[in-house]
């Protein structure tokens, strides 16, 4: 991914008024941010537990997308994966988050859901940077690019359908 600044960032949403990308908590660490090993940023808002946000290139432009987690939801001892890096936690780390659809869809109250990981840093677990421990990521034949470019496609095929 191309560094972004928080101006960037701030312009990019597409499910949220201008108003609410203007006051939600943007990471203050962009510029030390390792942008080569980012396929998209993502982050939870450390004041609002129950918010994240993503933002990835998609087509010729910079989407961001506000999303959200339902609050109160008990942790299963159970493992799930992430639907984007395909990377396996227990307990809380994979998380249902939703996204109100851009424009009058969403407007009036419809939304798409993901399961990803709770802490959005799908590009580091694929990466081997980040690790859930022992079983985290299955063993593939894929390539590292070859898995990035799935995690893309189904975050692309994400972002279309919040588009539409």
């Amino acid at each position: 991914m191309k560094p972004v600044t928080e101006q960037d960032i701030r312009a990019s949403f597409v499910n949220c008024s201008k108003g609410d990308a203007k006051r939600l908590a943007v990471p203050r660490d962009l510029a030390e941010r390792r942008w080569d090993d980012l396929d998209f940023l993502g982050w939870r808002d450390p004041a609002a537990p129950d918010r994240g946000y993503l933002v990835a290139e998609h087509g010729d432009r910079l989407v961001g997308v506000a999303l959200r987690s339902p609050s109160g939801t008990r942790a299963f001892q159970r493992r799930s994966m992430c639907s984007l890096c395909l990377t396996t936690h227990s307990g809380d780390g994979v998380s249902l988050m939703t996204a109100p659809r851009a424009g009058r869809a969403g407007r009036e109250g419809n939304s798409l859901g993901l399961y990803v990981c709770s802490d959005l840093d799908c590009p580091l677990y694929l990466r081997g940077i980040k690790s859930t421990g022992p079983g985290g990521r299955l063993h593939e034949s894929l390539t590292l690019d070859e898995q990035v470019a799935r995690t893309m496609t189904a975050l692309a095929a994400f972002l279309d359908n919040l588009l539409t």
